[in-house]
């Protein structure tokens, strides 16, 4: 056979996907599983509270006892993993997120019912003092407003160590601050949880657009100023392998992306990098709130979109994606659609 006839037959494609099975053996690495998705849940001190999101249509906020029958049916359809956030709404914010990992902190008290109603969820908590800080950022501030960032990590560490006291299987440093990673892991040594919590950090984090709704549904926004002093600037890529260089040598468990469809060359370089590590992304708030109104307006078909949308994220290299539309994905795998 020639060479021309050779590279001619190499290239011929139809014959790979001209059935359903080819195709699906072609798709294998981006296929989407209930165990490749995670579902972020605000939980208020309103124990009996649904608190719908003006800005995110269809996602509302819990109080912890509203949470069993919210949860329930997803769990029965095969959700293994969810990621908490605590709002305050009368609980009073100070300089140092006092009510970050005090009693009264609702993730701190759902956590032992949320045990005791799903024994199989795998339960990750989000730590960052934004939410409890009466300046809104991310750790302890300077007199000048400028981060301490000392001070910032031993207070993370110890929020951290808080969840993980409380039951939290894996705690997830939002924050960026330097070296929390590796304050988070000797804490839980020096509490003796080290071996049974996870480290999932929000490795490559950006100062992104995409954040405004959920700083609505967290009520977290900055008083004054803004955080890409430690968010890290859209511009750079070499800066997110310097980030997860920096966690994975201080011990991190999980890397994550965030936000995700601006930034897939950074899911790809990440993943490329450490692909021993569990790779997660997530899909936040303004890019939930685009899809949504996309469809809403007749821009585009939802299902259609959201499917390509999720299998373009396995197919980078996410091995678990963080979505609010984990409960409508949930029910298509219930019905054996393909994504």
């Amino acid at each position: 056979m020639s060479i021309q006839k050779k590279v001619k037959n190499r290239h011929t494609l139809h014959s790979g996907i001209f059935n359903p099975t080819l195709r699906k053996w072609q798709s294998l690495q981006s296929e989407i599983a209930p165990d490749n998705l995670m579902y972020p849940i605000f939980i208020v001190e309103d124990d009996e509270a649904v608190q719908p999101i003006a800005s995110m249509p269809g996602v509302s906020r819990y109080g912890v006892n509203k949470l069993k029958n919210h949860l329930g049916p997803l769990v029965e359809k095969g959700l293994s993993s969810v990621l908490l956030f605590g709002v305050v709404e009368s609980l009073p914010k100070d300089d140092t997120g006092s009510h970050a990992d005090s009693p009264q902190n609702p993730v701190i008290r759902a956590l032992p019912k949320l045990l005791s109603w799903f024994p199989s969820l795998t339960i990750a908590c989000d730590v960052c003092l934004c939410p409890y800080t009466s300046h809104g950022h991310c750790g302890i501030l300077f007199p000048d407003g400028s981060i301490n960032n000392t001070k910032s990590i031993k207070r993370i560490a110890e929020i951290a160590a808080a969840y993980a006291k409380a039951g939290a299987h894996i705690v997830a440093p939002s924050d960026m601050m330097d070296g929390r990673i590796g304050a988070i892991k000797d804490k839980l040594a020096e509490c003796q949880l080290r071996h049974k919590t996870a480290v999932l950090s929000y490795t490559a984090k950006f100062a992104s657009g995409f954040y405004g709704p959920f700083r609505d549904a967290a009520k977290s926004k900055p008083a004054f100023g803004d955080r890409k002093c430690y968010q890290l600037p859209p511009g750079s890529s070499g800066i997110a392998l310097r980030a997860a260089a920096r966690d994975v040598a201080e011990g991190a468990d999980m890397l994550m992306v965030k936000p995700v469809l601006s930034y897939m060359d950074v899911l790809r370089d990440v993943k490329r990098a450490y692909p021993e590590f569990p790779m997660f992304v997530y899909q936040v708030s303004g890019e939930y709130a685009m899809i949504y109104h996309a469809a809403k307006a007749g821009a585009l078909d939802f299902k259609t979109a959201l499917s390509e949308i999720l299998v373009s994220l396995r197919r980078a290299g996410a091995d678990v994606i963080i979505s609010y539309y984990t409960p409508v994905v949930l029910d298509w795998l219930q019905t054996k659609s393909k994504l």
